[in-house]
């Protein structure tokens, strides 16, 4: 008679906690992917008639001893150089976010490395200057 007899269904609520962790590591990942490189990190010059740009596709951070990296990856000028020219640089937009104490002739050897390689759209990146 033990066949006959009705259960009662249970639920399992382990598996469920798993699949609930998984699903937000998933996600935490994916967002974290998704969070611009934000270079190194880096005292931006100041600017009163700075603009709001769209991202860059590539973003050049110079550091305070001339070194340059991307996608926080030390580079060369000439491994810059051939890097813009491997892909469509007429279509990339490059951003140079460098130190306040870089010179200017670190910044502009990195503007002619990416000059050379065919880069048009540059920008530099600098912070509002706030009005006291």
């Amino acid at each position: 008679m033990r066949y006959l007899e009705q259960r009662k269904a249970r639920i399992e609520i382990v598996p469920m906690i798993d699949i609930m962790f998984f699903l937000l590591v998933f996600f935490v990942m994916v967002v974290l992917r998704m969070i611009p490189s934000s270079g190194l990190a880096t005292q931006l010059p100041h600017s009163s008639t700075a603009q709001q740009i769209p991202h860059p596709k590539v973003l050049v951070a110079v550091a305070d001893d001339g070194g340059i990296s991307v996608e926080n990856q030390a580079i060369s000028l000439s491994d810059l150089t051939a890097r813009l020219a491997a892909g469509n640089a007429a279509e990339t937009a490059v951003t140079i976010a460098s130190s306040k104490s870089v010179t200017v002739q670190q910044l502009m050897a990195v503007m002619d490395a990416c000059r050379t390689a065919g880069v048009t759209q540059l920008g530099l990146a600098a912070q509002i200057e706030t009005q006291p």
